[in-house]
């Protein structure tokens, strides 16, 4: 998938892979100082490119189909991950899914949401739009992490809770309004990871923690930029300004003290070097939870509470 803003550098690499082949087939006209330079202009245009985007352009690259989803991360960053299902009420939500994993000889409790790649598996996984019974597994499976004493790490990746009416039925917003009450409480460190999409409370779920991370090219907003478009101008065509007005992305998220810290991405997007990101992800696991540890559970709960109640900003 090439978004609008990546066409010219995807023109160029077209270009470049012609003259390559020029060279592999032994062409008598000599390339290789054309090949340099046009390697360098690509760099050059990429670098520029991706410092610039604007608000509305990374929040087509957190949806990428190809960034990496929670169950990359833990097949790539841990061992011995073991998958646990059900809410213990309703059943198991597909969209959210956790279980105890290994990284480094240290156990965590690693739970996020899901998404699918093709139609089949988006079907399964319902988008990445958990149901009350995603969140109360989530919840069920962070009380049980406390209860071994394991830290926890939420992998936040959804465009917003699933919105049917069985959903509201089943309690939707009371299952995530617990989850927001309980998190505060848990004794175990807590570390809070945006991947992809951070909307509305279907994110904010499984956010409340003691370090709250944001990727690069993510966004994290109480309002998608097309809802907002179409609930303020009744129509999706300025999704580009809602975007801005938003303020959504980690840099913006970092300036409001709303986020704990940024995690860099490759050049271009978590996607253009899964294992570099994961092994990215990884270290700033580990480096937090190393943090984390070193404070006694009563303060750091105290901490949490303080840095949620303190966020708002207000004009009179």
């Amino acid at each position: 998938m090439i978004l609008d803003f990546e066409k010219p550098i995807v023109e160029l690499e077209t270009k470049l892979a012609e003259l390559k082949q020029l060279l592999y087939q032994g062409s008598k006209i000599d390339v290789s100082e054309t090949v340099s330079l046009l390697e360098k202009k690509i760099q050059t245009l990429k670098k520029d490119t991706y410092k610039n985007l604007t608000r509305w352009q990374k929040v087509q690259l957190a949806r990428h189909p190809e960034r990496p989803y929670t169950l990359d991360y833990l097949e790539k960053m841990t061992t011995d991950f073991i998958e646990l299902h059900g809410d213990r009420t309703v059943g198991d939500d597909k969209a959210m899914v956790g279980g105890f994993a290994t990284i480094d000889d240290q156990t965590f409790m690693i739970i996020g949401q899901q998404k699918g790649r093709n139609t089949k598996q988006r079907q399964y996984r319902n988008f990445g739009m958990p149901n009350p019974e995603g969140y109360r597994k989530a919840l069920r499976l962070m009380k049980m992490a406390e209860k071994f004493g394991k830290p926890i790490v939420t992998l936040i990746d959804t465009p917003g809770a699933f919105p049917g009416i069985e959903a509201e039925e089943r309690g939707q917003g009371e299952a995530i309004a617990r989850n927001i009450k309980e998190m505060f409480m848990l004794k175990v460190p807590v570390i809070c990871i945006i991947i992809g999409e951070g909307a509305s409370g279907g994110a904010l779920g499984i956010a409340i923690g003691d370090r709250v991370l944001m990727l690069e090219n993510t966004w994290y907003s109480v309002i998608s930029p097309e809802s907002c478009s179409s609930i303020l101008w009744r129509s999706w065509d300025y999704k580009e300004q809602a975007a801005d007005a938003l303020k959504l992305t980690a840099n913006d998220m970092l300036s409001l003290n709303l986020i704990d810290g940024i995690i860099e991405e490759p050049l271009g997007g978590a996607h253009k070097d899964a294992d570099a990101m994961v092994e990215k992800l990884k270290e700033v696991i580990l480096k937090t939870f190393k943090e984390l540890e070193e404070i006694p559970a009563e303060i750091r709960i105290s901490q949490r509470i303080d840095k949620f109640s303190a966020m708002g900003r207000v004009k009179e």
